[in-house]
């Protein structure tokens, strides 16, 4: 089969929500349940990818570097790919000329919220929401904050490691913006970011910056 990868726009980061259903995660032991998730999880998201490229989802060039992140290996090499899990449900992204992370989460309560954001968000984020009376709305705030924090963790190739404190989102006219980042990420102004809602009850982000000579697609 070819592998001449399709023209894809790369101003326009494409997305697909997948339903992901729990029978396939709950026959597995809890030890082995995070590698199971994982796979099937890429399995999905391989699913999608695969007509999206123009190539049998089982041979597309699939790895994951050193730090766990997926990326494609030639001749998608300047492509790039993510995904993420929350619930009964699975969102997958890709696009051309551009380096991107894609987070979802399930809108469930969150008692801790203000209690993580103390402690692991940036102090600009914390006060934020310590100044939001309502606690619905306090809870929400801090999920897209989390999302928007994900999304573009997850681009950079670092995840939650990287540390949520090294990088801050303020309420901005057309919602979340990066304001300020360690200049590991480069400068806040790189960076693109969506929020949106792809299926009831579920919140999600996807943060995108154009590819560079440096950046490892």
């Amino acid at each position: 089969m070819s592998l001449t990868p399709p023209r894809i726009a790369s101003t326009a980061p494409h997305w697909h929500w997948l339903p992901w259903g729990s029978d396939a995660r709950a026959e597995h032991a809890l030890a082995e349940r995070a590698s199971a998730e994982r796979a099937s999880a890429e399995q999905l998201a391989r699913g999608w990818l695969g007509p999206q490229l123009g190539c049998d989802p089982d041979a597309l060039p699939i790895y994951r570097d050193d730090h766990g992140r997926p990326r494609l290996d030639a001749p998608f090499g300047d492509r790039d790919i993510s995904w993420s899990h929350s619930g009964e449900g699975l969102l997958v992204a890709c696009a051309h000329g551009l380096v991107l992370g894609i987070d979802l989460e399930r809108e469930r309560p969150r008692p801790r919220a203000m209690e993580l954001a103390r402690r692991f968000f940036h102090a600009q984020e914390a006060r934020w929401l310590d100044g939001l009376a309502d606690p619905a709305m306090r809870e929400r705030a801090f999920l897209r904050l989390w999302c928007a924090k994900e999304a573009v963790l997850k681009a950079h190739g670092r995840g939650l490691a990287f540390g949520l404190h090294k990088l801050a989102f303020a309420e901005g006219e057309d919602g979340l913006r990066l304001v300020d980042c360690d200049p590991a990420l480069g400068a806040p102004t790189d960076w693109q970011l969506r929020e949106f809602t792809p299926h009831p009850g579920y919140r999600a982000a996807l943060a995108w910056r154009t590819a560079t000579g440096n950046t490892p697609l």
